[in-house]
C-alpha cells in the first residue's frame, strides 16, 4: 500500500497565465509530484502531493519566481 503526503500552500497568484508558468516551472523540478493550483479558493491554493515533499525547496522556487507561497496549517 502505497501512501502520499499533501502539502498546501498559500500564494498571492492570481492569474492562470502565473499559475500556468509557475506550473511548469515545479513540474521540472519536481517530476514525481502531481502539483497543481486551485485559483477559485480565497487563499489561491498551491496543492502538491506526492512521496517526499519538501516544503521549503517548494516555497523557495515559488518565491524566486516572484511569488508568496507559505504552509497552510
Amino acid at each position: 500500500m502505497e501512501f502520499n503526503m499533501v502539502e498546501v500552500f498559500k500564494t498571492n497568484i492570481r492569474y492562470k497565465r502565473q499559475a500556468k508558468l509557475l506550473l511548469c516551472r515545479l513540474s521540472e523540478q519536481f517530476p514525481l509530484l502531481q502539483i497543481n493550483f486551485d485559483l477559485e479558493d480565497c487563499d489561491k491554493i498551491l496543492r502538491v502531493e506526492g512521496e517526499n515533499i519538501c516544503q521549503e525547496e517548494i516555497a523557495e522556487l515559488v518565491a524566486d519566481n516572484g511569488y508568496q507561497c507559505e504552509v497552510l496549517a
